[in-house]
């Protein structure tokens, strides 16, 4: 299930998986796994550690999300970016609708 586009978490916030041992920082959004096509909300790597190989990059979605400990930095230019990255879902459902 696809979270919301507006609904999802700034890079560089602090997240604890459900069930999860170490929390994650999140380092990107909206990630397509290439071995499977599968997209998921966002990508991340272990806290405080961070990006030590590709073997310890963690694909998840919104909802695997138990707790965020450090909400990522927010600004006027992710706002914009993630307005685009929302027109375009959009318009890719229409497509795909029509």
């Amino acid at each position: 299930m696809s979270t919301e586009i507006n609904k999802l978490l700034p890079i560089g916030s602090v997240i604890a998986l459900k069930d999860a041992e170490k929390r994650l920082m999140i380092f990107g959004i909206k990630q397509i796994d290439t071995t499977t096509n599968i997209e998921y909300d966002y990508v991340g790597v272990i806290y405080p550690e961070g990006n030590i190989g590709q073997d310890m990059q963690f694909l998840f979605n919104h909802e695997d999300i138990e707790a965020v400990f450090f909400l990522g930095y927010e600004d006027v230019e992710r706002q914009v970016f993630i307005n685009e990255l929302s027109k375009l879902q959009n318009e890719t459902s229409e497509l795909l609708n029509s």
